[in-house]
């Protein structure tokens, strides 16, 4: 095509040529090869045939008439994708939970919508990025993960362990400890490749998969198990510390407890300081202790493999080296009374199991990896098989080469053999050597003993400093979240990395209490239950996860299964049981009531959770089973469709509707703009009706129709709002006062609308205040808590004010919907609009003082005024009569016509709520005027059957006789301008008055025996005149209504249902 070319970057160059030529470099053209363009001129000019365009790219961009373009110089045409699209590519910063990384444009923006209407939110400061250490899976993961598993127990309790429980079932007690662990480690890389994982280790995991109830409580128990664990391995530390001491005649104090308390509070101290430092010091010792740690291994290994090569004094303490006869005699279990305790199994497999507990390690530094979602497994399964196969070894090598108990006396020995059903301490039970009675053989059996002492401090110190790392950390995310207040003082972040301090002082303070216990034994029990409990959530959050299978679950770990683990799950609950089920009770106990915290301070924070994918799926397939089971009279609920316009103009109305469906049915309130509004100023307006309602504890869904007229736009809603078996089945709307003084269009569409209803087959019900329905010349404002939603940004967030304008459009004052927009607002930049108002009620005053309606720390409302003076509390009465604590009084009902029920039965709903209870029912109705006495006893008998508790019956007499002629005369001057005329061909005709006369008489009639019953009612409800639209005209029908809610000083509801049943006899 001719006038087809393209435009390629060739060498960092922009040529331009006809598609499939390749076009010259400018410099390469002769003089006058673009001449100036005329009228007819075709200025594209060809390229050379020789001309190979070298490196030229594969993507082409063809375009047309850009031939002025062609005429620049080439620096002129060097332009990028931006330039020619406002597409953006997919790239990973468009997904990161970050405002600044935010660049991919909005729907509206390609569009071409105003860009007034975007809501410009300031950025938060750039995150520190310089200088921050990276740690990759080895360093970050593995050695962590080692160093917490080779603790204390290593070193000081795992040969008494075998000396326990023998080495069949020790091997048996490691197996267990490592099926829970690579259950957990299968469930933990399963969560931790699902998404980047940021700092806060298993807290972050379990809320971000759980939500915040469960990850916080988890997040609590798990940092202070953390911190209980670094008391356990420095009480360790001391222990060893302290037989070093005494075997070369040195001691603090008195080489016990009280040693142990002192020297471990020191030592915390200093692991504490170190921590402070920073990530690379913290690297640094780490690598030095894991060092020592491997080499202490190696040292027992090769020392019990060599055996005491016929020295007296090791054979003496126990160390006989390996034999069958050592072998068999223990590889069966001895449990026996020690430190207090009775031992059996799964005691000892309480004692034993911190010692396996460093798989999270990784995990709770998840922030300074590299790459957390590949460190994370590669790491922890490497760490998981090396530790329990070094246990394993030191099982088999302790069991195999020592005895059980010994004197360490060489006298005892019989021919340099160790006998120990011979040796004389057996029998009073004095031996202090041997696998059951001393915690050095580890030392006596190892290639030289000091090294031994080296790799006991240097697992200990190791595992302490790993745990002493994560708590602040842990705890600085909880308090960052803001989960839980007492918290957010110790998260505050210092220095260029962040570092949590205030975490440090606290770790220190918990680590440093549990340390002055200073029995190893006492703890352990204490944190195996809790780290089992931490095991169990993660478990459990995987298969929650696998089971609900929502869309954004796609881990890139892929070996791992739901079922396994929630046998992982199930176990890990099992064995905390077994272990000691005080201690199980009491920590679920702790993690309900710190759970409950949660619930009770409900924060706001939404993580795309598991939680509510079930909760989501819950409710779908709840609505998909509802839609299958069939209408039932006795399971009828009201569902209602409020027509209010901007709910915080007209509280009364949305109060109204929402007596009738609390904690019962459905709600929905609307809002029609006849004008289009823009995407961002409709979902502003919904979000901030939203909140309103909200913060008035109001159960409904609100939403905005723009662009429609208001008579298509409640159409509209009343056929499409809701699904399914939820959606409305009843309309509310506000009485139109103004009837008599607007247009004639808006009262026929006013009629249109309630005659739209019941061609839908909905319910309508009309609200009358003796003083109108709207408040919208108060301003009202939403104040927020400070720790609740206080962090909330969002459009209009600190108030909502309604100005008083004139109408633009008639439609304004139609229902009283608040649907004009000030499009003059639209075109400044800072997109503010103004929603205009119908004319303030009569006796409202321009003041200035303000009303709140909620005196709780929750979410308010306040209402206040523009001028100087209080609100008239007979403004404030109007506002709240269907929120404030009714006097006794009556709620007076007239059920004129069958409709189904509905008449009495909102009243009698209304009846049963606690600010109406006092309120009794009074019914009336009409008889045909045969045998009222009969008609009486058989209505009465209909509401016992309904079950309607009514205080009174009433039987209207004289309905068909003739109103007075003050209220002929009152009806007359009402529809005396709509009289059809010469000059007004819209109106009522003397025919249509002739032919509904009788009905209008009777209308009349009622209208003057609702004023004599009940002028001291709190609440009157009657039936609503049928709207025939074929058989009477709207301005007729309106003077019905006006007629029938006039001169009442309580609120009038005027109702009919769609003549099917809301009402049975049967059970």
């Amino acid at each position: 095509m001719a006038d087809r070319f393209q435009i390629t970057k060739v060498n960092g160059t922009t040529n331009v040529g006809y598609e499939g030529d390749a076009c010259p470099a400018p410099t390469d053209q002769p003089d006058g090869a673009h001449p100036a363009a005329t009228g007819n001129d075709n200025h594209l000019q060809p390229k050379a045939a020789n001309d190979t365009g070298e490196n030229r790219r594969s993507s082409r961009l063809s375009f047309r008439g850009f031939g002025h373009f062609l005429r620049k110089s080439d620096a002129e045409r060097k332009f990028s994708l931006a330039q020619l699209t406002k597409e953006s590519l997919p790239r990973l910063d468009n997904y990161r939970i970050s405002m600044r990384n935010l660049k991919r444009p909005s729907i509206g923006e390609l569009q071409g919508e105003a860009a007034d209407q975007s809501i410009t939110i300031p950025e938060p400061e750039p995150e520190p990025t310089g200088g921050h250490i990276k740690l990759g899976w080895i360093v970050g993961v593995l050695i962590p993960c080692l160093l917490n598993i080779w603790g204390v127990m290593l070193f000081l309790r795992l040969s008494w362990v075998v000396a326990e429980s023998g080495i069949l079932q020790s091997l048996i007690i490691i197996t267990i400890s490592a099926v829970v662990c690579v259950i957990t480690t299968l469930s933990l890389s399963a969560i931790s490749t699902n998404g980047e994982v940021k700092g806060g280790g298993v807290y972050f995991i379990i809320s971000r998969s759980l939500g915040p109830e469960f990850g916080a409580s988890v997040g609590v128990v798990f940092a202070f198990a953390n911190a209980v664990s670094a008391s356990m391995n420095t009480i360790g530390f001391c222990e060893s510390l302290n037989v070093l001491l005494k075997n070369n005649g040195l001691k603090i104090v008195d080489n016990g407890i009280n040693d142990i308390r002192i020297v471990g509070s020191v030592t915390v101290l200093v692991l504490i300081l170190i921590c402070c430092v920073g990530m690379e010091w913290e690297t640094k010792a780490q690598n030095f202790l894991i060092v020592t740690i491997v080499l202490a291994i190696f040292n027992f290994i090769i020392g019990a493999a060599i055996g005491p090569n016929g020295n007296e004094e090791h054979i003496s303490k126990g160390f006989v080296g390996f034999s069958w006869s050592t072998f068999k005699e223990n590889f069966g279990s001895d449990y026996r009374y020690a430190e207090g305790v009775n031992h059996d199994f799964f005691s000892v497999f309480a004692i034993f199991f911190p010692s396996v507990t460093g798989i999270q390690a990784g995990a709770n530094i998840c922030g300074d990896l590299k790459d957390a979602g590949a460190a994370i497994p590669k790491g922890t399964f490497w760490s998981l098989l090396i530790s329990m196969t070094s246990y394993a070894l030191f099982v088999l090598f302790a069991g195999g080469a020592a005895m059980r108990d010994a004197s360490g006396n060489p006298a005892d020995l019989v021919n340099g053999t160790l006998i120990p059903s011979q040796l004389p301490c057996m029998t009073n039970g004095t031996c202090t050597w041997g696998l059951f009675n001393s915690y050095e053989m580890m030392q006596e059996m190892s290639l030289w003993g000091p090294l031994i002492y080296a790799g006991c401090f240097a697992a200990t110190l190791s595992t302490a400093l790993t745990n002493l790392l994560s708590v602040p950390r842990l705890v600085q995310a909880l308090g960052i979240d803001q989960i839980y207040p007492g918290l957010i003082f110790f998260s505050k972040p210092y220095g260029k990395h962040g570092e949590p301090y205030r975490g440090y002082v606290l770790t220190f303070i918990i680590t440093t209490g549990f340390l002055l216990i200073g029995e190893l034994n006492l703890i352990a029990p204490l944190i195996s239950t809790f780290y089992l409990a931490s095991y169990a959530l993660i478990n459990f959050c995987t298969f929650h996860a696998a089971f609900v299978k929502p869309l954004g679950w796609r881990p890139t770990f892929k070996y791992y299964n739901a079922w396994i683990s929630l046998f992982g799950f199930a176990m890990c609950v099992a064995i905390m049981f077994l272990i000691n089920y005080v201690a199980a009770i009491i920590t679920f106990g702790i993690i309900f009531a710190l759970y409950l915290v949660v619930m009770y301070r409900k924060p706001e924070a939404n993580w795309g959770s598991t939680t509510q994918a079930q909760q989501y799926k819950a409710a779908l397939m709840a609505v998909h089973r509802l839609q299958n089971v069939s209408d039932h009279v006795k399971n009828y609920h009201p569902q209602v469709l409020v027509l209010s316009g901007d709910p915080k103009a007209r509280p009364p109305l949305v109060d109204f509707g929402y007596l009738l469906t609390k904690n019962n049915s459905l709600m929905f309130v609307a809002n029609i703009i006849p004008v289009r509004v823009g995407y961002k100023n409709r979902q502003n307006l919904v979000k901030d009706g939203q909140k309103y309602l909200d913060a008035r504890k109001i159960k409904a869904f609100y939403n905005v129709i723009d662009g429609f007229s208001l008579e298509d736009g409640i159409n509209a809603l009343t056929k499409s709002t809701g699904f399914g078996k939820m959606s409305p089945n009843i309309v509310l709307v506000g009485y139109k006062p103004d009837w008599n003084r607007c247009r004639k269009e808006e009262v026929e569409s006013y009629f249109s609308i309630l005659h739209n209803a019941f061609s839908q087959r909905m319910g309508v019900a009309l609200l009358r205040l003796p003083n109108g329905l709207d408040f919208s010349e108060l301003s009202s404002e939403v104040t927020m808590p400070a720790n609740g939603m206080g962090h909330m940004h969002t459009a209009n967030a600190q108030g909502f004010t309604n100005e008083l304008m004139p109408a633009a459009n008639a439609a304004s004052e139609l229902l009283h919907i608040d649907s004009n927009l000030n499009l003059a607002g639209m075109d400044s930049p800072n997109t503010s609009y103004t929603m205009p108002q119908p004319p303030p009620m009569p006796n409202i005053q321009r003041n200035s003082r303000s009303y709140k309606v909620n005196n709780s720390e929750e979410p308010a409302v306040t209402y206040h005024t523009k001028g100087g003076s209080d609100i008239p509390q007979n403004l404030l009465d109007a506002m709240t009569i269907f929120t404030r604590k009714q006097p006794k009084g009556t709620i007076d009902v007239f059920w004129l016509y069958d409709d189904g029920g509905l008449t009495i039965l909102l009243p009698y709903i209304i009846s049963m709520r606690s600010h109406w209870q006092n309120c009794k029912l009074r019914v009336f109705a009409m008889c045909h005027g045969k045998d009222e006495e009969q008609e009486e006893k058989s209505m009465a008998s209909l509401l016992t059957k309904f079950r309607i508790k009514y205080s009174e019956l009433i039987m209207l007499k004289g309905v068909s006789e003739q109103p007075r002629q003050d209220t002929v005369q009152k009806h007359k001057r009402l529809i005396e301008p709509f009289r059809r005329g010469a000059r007004n061909e819209f109106g009522i005709t003397d025919e249509e008055l002739q032919s509904m006369s009788e009905k209008t008489n009777r209308q009349l009639r009622i209208h003057e025996l609702v004023v004599k019953h009940s002028s001291n009612a709190s609440l009157v409800v009657m039936s609503l005149p049928m709207p025939r639209k074929e058989a009477i005209s709207a301005p007729l029908y309106m003077s019905w209504l006006e007629m029938l809610t006039s001169d009442m000083k309580c609120p009038v509801a005027l109702a009919r249902g769609n003549q099917t049943p809301v009402l049975t006899l049967y059970s």
